[in-house]
């Protein structure tokens, strides 16, 4: 089973950065809308505030949803993520960094081609 990406499909600007994963990985995408009675069960209660990462063994959720899924990329060396993981500090720095394009994506969204 391929990791899905599951996000929020009522914003452009989650739509696209869902859609540019898939495009350079092996994750699948689901919207919100498009929840399977399975699927919704795997996440938390709160899964609207932020993306997951579903994958056979773990759910990961905002920030840590996104740099799994890039990992999942040709992007990103994924041996990268393990070094910035080893960092002191660097789950709240993801997670600040997850919050601050969240709380902006309408700007961001318009700034991206």
């Amino acid at each position: 089973m391929a990791p899905t990406l599951v996000y929020d499909d009522d914003c452009g600007f989650c739509t696209r950065a869902a859609e540019f994963v898939a495009r350079h990985g092996s994750v699948e995408i689901v919207g919100f809308a498009e929840l399977s009675p399975s699927l919704r069960d795997r996440l938390p209660p709160d899964y609207r505030e932020c993306a997951h990462l579903v994958t056979e063994e773990a759910v990961y959720s905002c920030g840590e949803s996104i740099e799994r899924a890039l990992a999942e990329t040709a992007l990103v060396p994924a041996a990268l993520f393990g070094v910035f993981r080893a960092l002191p500090g660097y789950p709240s720095l993801r997670e600040w960094g997850y919050r601050r394009i969240a709380e902006n994506r309408g700007t961001i969204g318009r700034l991206l081609p």
